[in-house]
């Protein structure tokens, strides 16, 4: 794959990375879904060949793509954590108060399988 073309790939690539954050922070979930798989089509198309790259400029473009789209994992994974504290908070508003044997409250867990992520 010749420089320019891989340059080209990484760019496009850093394009989508940056779409992909302004998509994530507007909710728009069709068109992050859109860039997610031509986001994967293009690290497919690029594999591992940026390490064989010797050209500073490719370098410096593929340290950028790893900056943006670690920017956007963090995003993510912030967001995450945001909505399961939210989920948390308004299941212990809607659920009944439960009381053992010995009329003591019940501390139940909240959110079961859907907020663990193992479905």
């Amino acid at each position: 794959m010749p420089d320019t073309d891989l340059k080209q790939r990484l760019e496009s690539l850093l394009q989508l990375i940056l779409q992909e954050r302004e998509q994530a922070k507007g909710l728009d979930m069709v068109s992050l879904q859109r860039s997610a798989e031509a986001k994967q089509r293009l690290l497919q198309s690029i594999g591992s060949r940026i390490d064989d790259q010797s050209d500073p400029e490719v370098q410096q473009l593929a340290a950028t793509v790893r900056e943006e789209n670690r920017r956007n994992a963090y995003l993510f994974w912030l967001t995450l954590g945001w909505v399961r504290e939210q989920m948390t908070f308004f299941g212990q508003r809607t659920a009944p108060t439960s009381y053992g044997a010995g009329a003591a409250q019940i501390s139940q867990q909240r959110g079961g399988r859907l907020l663990s992520g193992r479905i």
